[in-house]
C-alpha cells in the first residue's frame, strides 16, 4: 500500500529559517535508508505560506490570494506536481482546474529546492516546482465526483503532461480510511479520521510504500523523534 505522510507548518518554517544542517542530514538519512529498501517513493518539503497563493472559487468566480495567509481549509484530496516558469503560469493551470471542479478551493506552494536549503546556487533556467493542492470537499470525501468532471480533469493532465507541466498527481483516499498523529515530547495521541477540517498548512510530505496503516503509523514515530517529537502528521493511503 501507498501511503501519504503529511507533517505541518510550523513557526520556523513560517519566519522563513532554514533547517539546521544536523536536522538536513538526519532527514537524509532516514530517506535514504528508505530508498535503499526501494520503500520511498517520493517527497517534499515546502516553502512558508509568503510563498504560496490560495485560489477560491465561488459562483463560477475565482479569487486569487497570495500570502502570507494562515491556514483555513487545508485537508487535501489530491495533490499534483507542476513545474512552470512562473508563479503567474501555475495560477493559470491552476485556475482552469478549480472551474472543472467547481465551489471550493486550490493552493499552490513551491516545492523547497537544494538552493532554498542553502545548498548551492539555483541553476539558470531551472522551473520552478509547485505543489497543487485539491482541497477536499463532500463530493471527493464521499468519492462522488461526477463522471463529467473526471473526463474534463482527466482531459487537463493530459494537456498538462503533453506541455511538460505535470510531473506527478497522487489522489488521496477520503479521510475515512487517516490517521492524525498528534505528537507532543514523542507522546503520540491517534485520531481516527474522517477529519471535518484541518487548518494547518501542509509543510511537507513523504510517499512510501509499506504494509500496512499501523506500519506507517511506526514509520511516523521515527519521523516524529528526527523532527523535535511535537508535531501533527495526517497519514493518508494513495488510491491506486
Amino acid at each position: 500500500m501507498r501511503f501519504m505522510m503529511m507533517h505541518k507548518n510550523d513557526s520556523q518554517t513560517e519566519a522563513g529559517e532554514l533547517p539546521p544542517p544536523e536536522l538536513i542530514q538526519k532527514v537524509g538519512a532516514y530517506i535514504g535508508e528508505h530508498a535503499q529498501r526501494g520503500t520511498f517513493l517520493g517527497g517534499e518539503g515546502l516553502g512558508r505560506s509568503a510563498t504560496r497563493t490560495r485560489l477560491t472559487f465561488r459562483g463560477g468566480q475565482c479569487r486569487v490570494k497570495h500570502g502570507p495567509y494562515a491556514g483555513e481549509h487545508e485537508l487535501p484530496a489530491a495533490v499534483l506536481v507542476l513545474a512552470v516558469k512562473t508563479r503567474e503560469e501555475g495560477v493559470g493551470w491552476a485556475e482552469r482546474y478549480g472551474k472543472i471542479l467547481g465551489d471550493g478551493e486550490l493552493e499552490l506552494a513551491p516545492v523547497n529546492e537544494p538552493w532554498d536549503l542553502g545548498f548551492g546556487a539555483k541553476p539558470e533556467g531551472a522551473p520552478l516546482r509547485l505543489l497543487l493542492v485539491e482541497k477536499a470537499d463532500a463530493a471527493s470525501e464521499a468519492g462522488t465526483r461526477s463522471a463529467k468532471q473526471k473526463a474534463e480533469l482527466t482531459r487537463l493532465r493530459t494537456e498538462m503532461t503533453k506541455a511538460g507541466v505535470l510531473g506527478s498527481t497522487l489522489a488521496l483516499a477520503p479521510s475515512a480510511r487517516g490517521k492524525r498523529l498528534v505528537f507532543t515530547s514523542n507522546a503520540l495521541r491517534v485520531i481516527d479520521g474522517p477529519f471535518a477540517e484541518s487548518k494547518e498548512l501542509i509543510g511537507g510530505f513523504a510517499i512510501l510504500e509499506l504494509p500496512s496503516l499501523d506500519e506507517a503509523i511506526a514509520e511516523c514515530r521515527r519521523y516524529a523523534e528526527i523532527l523535535g517529537g511535537t508535531l501533527e502528521v495526517d497519514i493518508r493511503a494513495i488510491e491506486e
